[in-house]
């Protein structure tokens, strides 16, 4: 970390001696017309997440918590994509998102609708990386929440059923009120993990079209690895470990107080 901080005031390529330009490295990214985009794609990018990969594992976990049967065999499925590579799994949507022979535009094409381009329109491509992401991640979530869900006393369940309220009334009344500060930390490590997107740019869009899917985690890797310009590269990681900081700040007094119930 500290490394990354006085190279951040450098001009450094790791092959000739470093020099000190001060705020420099931080002026040249700022001025970037691909900086404004990372941001504001990488805060895109974070809002969706939290409302589709946010919301699924939840929705998942209380109906598998619901379940009589096959409970063990739809666990395995959904925990399923976390046991692949990170790579294998976002390489296998890229072959889903093919517009010609992918998956998803058959399956459109079967029901008479058009064609996508999925990863190729500046309209959608970030949509699509959420999708991926959200289906990388949906076996822990849901795990976790599920844990939380067996957690609560079998007996409230029970007088609420007595009471007469069905499956949505007893989410509502019994699962959010005693999940609450699950809920929370799961919120914020979706957060810190989102704002540091980056397998799914470098591996399916390469940032395009036209700095659509370009994020900080992305423009970064460009910086040090394709420019070889390290200080620019540590100038744009510092800020966002400054915001990753703050939020992980949260996380850490939300997790003491889960701790202390």
């Amino acid at each position: 970390m500290i490394r990354e901080v006085v190279l951040s005031f450098q001009q450094n390529n790791f092959v000739d001696p470093g020099v000190w330009v001060g705020f420099d490295n931080f002026r040249t990214v700022i001025a970037d017309p691909a900086f404004r985009s990372a941001w504001l794609n990488t805060a895109a990018f974070s809002g969706l997440a939290l409302v589709i990969g946010y919301a699924v594992p939840f929705v998942l976990a209380v109906v598998l918590n619901e379940l009589k049967h096959a409970k063990a065999y739809l666990r395995f499925v959904v925990y399923l994509p976390v046991m692949l590579p990170p790579a294998v799994a976002v390489l296998l949507f890229k072959w889903f998102y093919d517009p010609g022979a992918g998956l998803f535009n058959q399956a459109l094409d079967a029901v008479h609708l058009p064609p996508l381009s999925w990863l190729d329109s500046t309209n959608t491509a970030l949509i699509s990386l959420v999708i991926v992401s959200t289906w990388m991640n949906l076996g822990t979530g849901t795990l976790i929440y599920l844990a939380a869900l067996q957690s609560i006393p079998g007996d409230l369940y029970e007088s609420a059923e007595l009471d007469g309220a069905g499956l949505f009334r007893r989410v509502w009344h019994v699962t959010v009120p005693q999940t609450k500060l699950i809920l929370l930390v799961m919120l914020l490590l979706q957060v810190v993990a989102t704002m540091q997107v980056f397998i799914e740019p470098y591996l399916l869009t390469g940032g395009g079209p036209e700095n659509a899917t370009v994020t900080v985690a992305y423009l970064m890797y460009q910086y040090a690895f394709n420019f070889g310009d390290f200080g620019g590269g540590s100038a744009l990681g510092l800020m966002l470990m400054i915001v990753l900081l703050i939020f992980s700040t949260i996380y850490l007094r939300v997790s003491r107080e889960e701790e202390a119930r």
